[in-house]
C-alpha cells in the first residue's frame, strides 16, 4: 500500500517562498513519475509540475515556469516543490501524486495518477 503525505504549505506574502514536501511510504513501489497539482476554490485541478522517477526529466506549467522547481530524492523517498516569487494567484491546495511504473503516461493529466497526497494549503497575500 503506497501512501503519500504532503506538507509545507502556509500563509506567505507575495514575493516570498515556500518549499512543499511529499513523503512516500510503502513497499516495493516503482513510479513512472511524481507530480504536483493544485486546486483553487471554484477552479479545476491544475497541473503544476512533474518529474520522472528514473530519468529526472521535469515538466512545468507555463504559469509557474521559472519560479517553481520540482526535485526528488529517491534514497529518501521524497519529492519537493520549491516555490519562489509567489503570487496571490498561486493560492490553492497543493497535492502531490504518483503514477505507477508503466511505459508511458501523460504527466500533465491528473486522471492518470494512481496515488494522491492529502493536500497542503498555500495562501499568498498581496
Amino acid at each position: 500500500q503506497v501512501q503519500l503525505v504532503d506538507s509545507g504549505g502556509g500563509l506567505v506574502q507575495a514575493g516570498e517562498s515556500l518549499n512543499l514536501s511529499c513523503v512516500i511510504s510503502g513497499r516495493g513501489f516503482s513510479f513512472y513519475a511524481m507530480g504536483w497539482f493544485r486546486e483553487a476554490p471554484g477552479k479545476e485541478r491544475e497541473f503544476v509540475a512533474a518529474i520522472r522517477w528514473s530519468s529526472s526529466n521535469t515538466y512545468y506549467a507555463d504559469s509557474i515556469k521559472g519560479r517553481f522547481t520540482v526535485s526528488r530524492d529517491n534514497a529518501k523517498n521524497t519529492v519537493a516543490l520549491q516555490m519562489n516569487s509567489l503570487k496571490p494567484e498561486d493560492t490553492a491546495v497543493y497535492y502531490c501524486a504518483a503514477i505507477e511504473d508503466i511505459s508511458f503516461a501523460n504527466v500533465y493529466s491528473w486522471r492518470v495518477y494512481d496515488y494522491w497526497g492529502q493536500g497542503t494549503q498555500v495562501t499568498v497575500s498581496s
